[in-house]
């Protein structure tokens, strides 16, 4: 379909999914293209589990999903191929090939596509990884890498598809302020130099802060608040209202340790 009949590159509409019970429950929200959607809330209040319906990994009990302006809520496995050379997805393990050193793992992605000679390649690897920051580590394997690197790597290998949207699982968690800093960096790097879209999950309110757009808040399956991130501390649902001042409160603590 035109992108005029879905003007939104990334959107949900009533969507509902239940397993043993319900885990999305009429949740809309959107993402335009170019720019960065964040996805807040609880564990286990269906954040991950939005990202494999954007995905197309599982299918909605009702309601519709756009992905690069297109309906994708019913298509099939060979017709969502072609939506994911768009969209890619960086997962919270990274996913990298242990066997492979970090530029093998990137050069893997391009082996994939016929548009690169092997003259070529090594000067798009080297590419990608400076676009993250991690050149000097190009020789070294999985093992050898701390969880924010190995992250940060399997972005640049997600970028070497050359996608228009990444989504991002908890690209923060399990890592220390530093390079939680570092990879908002990226992200932020990303949106404005390439025009990426993205969606990110995230329980880190900073990262929120710093990359995103809109967020939307997932409570007990619904989408309690979605709108600009600016507005998310004038949000009256006591819910939002107490995560938020949750938030303040562990601020505050670093701020007395230091």
């Amino acid at each position: 379909m035109p992108a005029e009949e879905y003007p939104h590159y990334i959107e949900f509409r009533d969507v509902s999914k239940s397993f043993d019970r319900p885990v999305l429950i009429d949740v809309s929200f959107y993402a335009d293209a170019g720019k960065t959607l964040a996805i807040i809330g609880r564990s286990g209040v269906g954040k991950s589990v939005t990202l494999s319906h954007i995905m197309g990994f599982l299918k909605p009990d009702k309601g519709t999903i756009i992905v690069a302006h297109t309906d994708v809520t019913k298509m099939t496995e060979p017709e969502l191929r072609r939506i994911r050379k768009k969209v890619t997805m960086v997962f919270q393990s990274g996913a990298l090939f242990d066997s492979l050193t970090v530029g093998e793992n990137i050069l893997f992605s391009l082996e994939l596509r016929d548009d690169y000679n092997e003259q070529n390649k090594e000067d798009v690897v080297n590419g990608l990884l400076n676009m993250v920051d991690l050149l000097h580590v190009k020789d070294l394997f999985p093992a050898d890498l701390s969880t924010g690197y190995k992250r940060a790597v399997a972005i640049a290998r997600a970028l070497a598809a050359q996608p228009e949207c990444i989504l991002y699982d908890e690209p923060t968690t399990m890592v220390d302020p530093i390079m939680s800093d570092d990879l908002g960096n990226v992200m932020l790097r990303l949106k404005r130099q390439l025009g990426l879209t993205s969606v990110v999950v995230t329980h880190d309110l900073d990262l929120m802060r710093k990359v995103a757009d809109s967020v939307v808040f997932l409570y007990k399956g619904e989408a309690i608040y979605f709108g600009p991130v600016s507005e998310l501390s004038k949000c009256e649902h006591p819910h939002v209202k107490q995560f938020l001042a949750m938030d303040r409160v562990e601020i505050a603590g670093k701020i007395e340790e230091v």
